[in-house]
């Protein structure tokens, strides 16, 4: 069907198509180098409203794609099928905070072998949200805020300008085949953002950025970080990470509830985040500092049920082999564990 049709006739035409197709499709027709943010709006709108799935069809080439915000909630499942490259727009490097967001669907897909790219290179140059607070604001490149049900496979996110992707109130979410990219020297390019989720999963991926998340030549790998000053006391729970390769991370396996850039905190309190059933199972590779593993848990809320499984990462500095340090947790160790596992501590405890 075509690229965009009359929205006074996509409800009689989703309701004819039912028992001939189980999707309605929605081709975007634009030629490659064409700006397709308002065809792809007009698409989704249109496919929303639809009383049986359907599915939005991005073909292969490049195409620019300022600013988006697709919001359900839609009245059926809903796919995305990318399979070219989404250029956002190189120049723009200050002032949104967001690129492509999915807002409010249930039932949603992601898909298709395409790339989003960023196009980031010139707001590395100018970025230094890692070093202060006071900066201007730069677009993370994917948001998916209350998203229920959904399935991303087989996408690119490449050289953004801030976060990859940032996850907020979803529930039931996978990640499969994701690959994530950003060169060494690209600041605050976080892999994935989880916040108030539950159910979501991230398999088969490969996520190499200049910060956040696994696996290869980042600054952080397995990380779950709290501020010490959190604005509410809080559970979080069921956090699992499993088989992954970690290629020469500067920290890659890190619990930080003292997590505090440009000392914005008071340290003298602890988080009042409580983290529980937590699990790092067969996680293998290279360390790029001494420091592998370090589980530092909030003094007033102590971590619960951390297990620790079939760990094997190697560093090979001059200033000697891995460690495993501890503080305010008291692991449950199962099969091997390279390097050695800490001698736990007393757990410390404060007024709450």
């Amino acid at each position: 069907m075509g690229s965009y049709i009359g929205i006074s006739t996509i409800f009689v035409l989703c309701l004819v198509a039912f028992s001939a197709n189980a999707h309605e499709v929605f081709n975007i027709n634009s030629p490659p180098g064409s700006d397709i943010t308002q065809e792809l709006l007009k698409a989704f709108t249109a496919a929303c409203q639809c009383t049986t799935p359907s599915r939005v069809v991005i073909p292969k080439g490049e195409f620019k794609l300022c600013e988006i915000i697709m919001t359900g909630p839609c009245k059926a499942p809903i796919e995305i099928n990318l399979l070219g490259t989404l250029l956002a727009d190189g120049s723009n490097i200050h002032g949104k905070d967001k690129w492509v967001v999915f807002r409010k669907i249930n039932g949603f897909k992601l898909n298709g072998a395409g790339t989003f790219d960023g196009e980031g290179s010139a707001a590395w140059r100018v970025n230094n949200c890692h070093k202060t607070s006071n900066c201007k604001k730069l677009p993370i490149s994917l948001r998916f805020d209350f998203v229920t049900n959904a399935e991303i496979r087989d996408i690119s996110s490449v050289d953004s300008k801030n976060f990859h992707v940032n996850v907020i109130g979803a529930m039931n979410m996978t990640f499969d085949n994701v690959k994530i990219l950003a060169p060494a020297e690209s600041p605050n390019t976080d892999g994935i953002h989880l916040g108030r989720s539950d159910g979501v999963s991230i398999i088969n991926s490969r996520i190499s950025t200049g910060d956040d998340c696994t696996v290869q030549e980042t600054d952080n790998g397995l990380r779950i970080k709290t501020w010490p000053t959190a604005a509410c006391s809080t559970v979080a729970s069921g956090i699992h990470f499993e088989d992954i390769i970690l290629k020469n991370v500067s920290n890659p396996i890190l619990i930080d509830q003292e997590y505090c850039p440009w000392n914005q905190c008071n340290k003298q309190k602890s988080s009042s985040i409580k983290l529980v059933d937590v699990s790092f199972t067969n996680i293998r590779g290279t360390s790029a500092n001494k420091d592998a593993v370090k589980l530092l848990c909030s003094k007033g809320y102590p971590c619960e049920n951390v297990v620790v499984g079939n760990i094997n990462i190697e560093y090979t500095g001059r200033d000697g082999p891995a460690t495993f340090m501890c503080s305010n947790v008291k692991p449950k160790l199962v099969g091997v564990q390279n390097p050695k596992a800490c001698n736990t501590p007393p757990v410390l405890t404060q007024p709450k």
